[in-house]
């Protein structure tokens, strides 16, 4: 019995062939095996707009963010200088003066 590459949405192991497809029979994704190995590609990160980020970027916060923990809040437009991109739930590390090292998610933020 051949070994099916675990599903890219939810790493279930129990994927199927059916066709030319493979398919997740816990999240019902479908993919083609063609995809899963192109898939190991870098991953690119993109702002609320669509436009790609990369290490260095300056961005703008495009929403009033609250902090865990705290009753200060993130304005909207205030300018985010030299990030860096980060594989895992927060896409962006960072330092905001005034409130120090932050993780924010891309999708809050447009490129300047």
């Amino acid at each position: 019995m051949s070994t099916l590459p675990p599903c890219p949405q939810c790493a279930s192991e129990y994927t199927y062939q059916d066709g030319a497809l493979l398919v997740c029979p816990e999240c019902a994704h479908e993919w083609s095996p063609d995809a899963a190995s192109a898939s190991s590609a870098e991953k690119v990160y993109k702002d609320a707009h669509g436009n790609i980020l990369q290490d260095g970027d300056t961005v703008t916060v495009i929403k009033d963010l609250k902090l865990k923990g705290s009753s200060q809040v993130v304005k909207v437009g205030t300018k985010v200088k030299n990030i860096r991109l980060v594989d895992s739930d927060h896409d962006i590390d960072c330092k905001i003066d005034g409130f120090g090292a932050m993780k924010l998610k891309s999708e809050f933020v447009k490129k300047v």
